[in-house]
């Protein structure tokens, strides 16, 4: 008899007590959280080197237009944990490259706008509502960039952009040949509705850009509204 035989009898084979499906269950588990991970950390990274890029290299706002995509590809690809995670990961990318102010700059609005699209697009919310959120966003981000970089300066860089929307709001009054002078409640809201404008056609140029390109990923996002898809011509 061998002597190895009673200890194979008393010790018998760990896998032959585990159940084939728990097994590839179990393996299959592991491979998707590292999917998730190896994807999250490339996405965040992708988003930082864009951000990168467009600091040192500035190209006008092309570039810019990219910021919120990878994150909210994230979220499409997998859900709101991962998104958050690859938004914290690219700001602590960025703080560690550029500096905390930097990544600040990146993580609102660009990294939370990004994680608000994705969660609209994969609950196929309208285009009216994802839009709206991300203009909201983008004006609570300029006005946090304006405040940072104000006490960075030391100087009040909201009386600088009062200045130009006055010299504006002054054009506009000339050509019209209206002899008004501007005052300062009518100088703040234009200045807020300029700014929201602007959110709300970032908002708006970021979805069409997201509606061409995330369909070749293989993550769609919802369609645009007929009137746009009439005017985008794009054959569906």
């Amino acid at each position: 008899m061998n002597p190895t035989d009673s200890l194979e009898d008393d010790f018998p084979d760990v896998e032959a007590l585990v159940p084939p499906e728990e097994s590839q269950s179990w393996g299959r588990s592991q491979i998707q959280r590292t999917l998730v991970i190896t994807e999250t950390a490339f996405l965040a990274s992708t988003a930082a080197l864009l951000w990168v890029v467009n600091f040192y290299l500035p190209v006008g706002p092309v570039l810019r237009l990219f910021f919120p995509i990878p994150i909210a590809l994230v979220y499409l690809r997998w859900n709101r944990r991962a998104a958050w995670m690859a938004a914290i990961v690219s700001a602590l990318l960025l703080s560690v490259l550029m500096g905390p102010p930097r990544s600040l700059q990146f993580l609102l609005p660009h990294g939370i706008m990004g994680v608000i699209f994705g969660g609209c697009w994969a609950k196929k919310e309208s285009w009216g509502r994802s839009i709206l959120s991300g203009a909201v966003i983008g004006t609570a981000g300029f006005f946090f960039q304006i405040s940072l970089v104000s006490i960075l300066l030391g100087e009040n860089l909201w009386i600088y952009f009062n200045q130009q929307v006055t010299n504006f709001i002054d054009w506009v009054l000339v050509n019209l040949n209206l002899l008004l002078e501007p005052t300062v409640t009518l100088i703040q809201v234009v200045a807020l509705l300029l700014v929201f404008f602007q959110s709300t056609v970032y908002a708006l140029v970021v979805h069409i850009l997201a509606w061409t390109l995330l369909e070749r990923l293989g993550n769609p996002i919802p369609d645009p509204p007929p009137w746009l898809r009439t005017i985008l011509e794009e054959p569906r």
